[in-house]
């Protein structure tokens, strides 16, 4: 019995997602062909469309982590919740964590997001950064922070 072709263009799985769910993800692999070599990331594709809300870029999680992240960061917007940008918030994470959604500066967008350029044909478009604690609670900008998760999540954003 021969299977069928499960293999689609990447595009076509995006519109997909998209179609299905109202925004996709996009998991990239960690480049250590760079100086400083960059860690794995995640980001959504279509949040700006379906919620009016920036493109979210995760570091240092793995895909079904970020995956919870943006599925609950989705609720929250589709439920009418306004989320700041900018500004560190309390009681997104357990614990009374702190996070940032930080924003992004248009060519670091460009190229980190490559998949959400192609698929809105260019069209320019917000992205931020959401940083999240080490296990002390310290964000990865403040003193404190876990040295060893430096490299893992690294802030492209332009904060604080």
């Amino acid at each position: 019995m021969e299977l069928p072709d499960f293999h689609i263009p990447h595009a076509e799985k995006i519109e997909w997602m998209i179609d299905t769910h109202g925004w996709a993800m996009e998991p990239v692999a960690a480049r250590t062909d760079t100086d400083p070599p960059l860690a794995g990331y995640v980001y959504t594709i279509g949040y700006p469309e379906a919620f009016g809300f920036p493109e979210v870029v995760v570091f240092g999680l793995t895909p079904s982590a970020a995956r919870g992240l943006f599925d609950m960061v989705a609720d929250l917007l589709r439920g009418g919740t306004e989320i700041p940008l900018g500004v560190a918030l309390t009681g997104l994470f357990d614990g009374e964590q702190r996070c940032v959604f930080a924003p992004l500066a248009p060519e670091v967008t460009v190229d980190l997001l490559g998949t959400a350029v192609a698929w809105r044909k260019g069209r320019p478009f917000d992205a931020v950064q959401l940083l999240w604690p080490d296990r002390n609670g310290f964000l990865p900008t403040e003193v404190g922070f876990d040295r060893r998760m430096v490299m893992a999540q690294p802030v492209l954003a332009d904060w604080p």
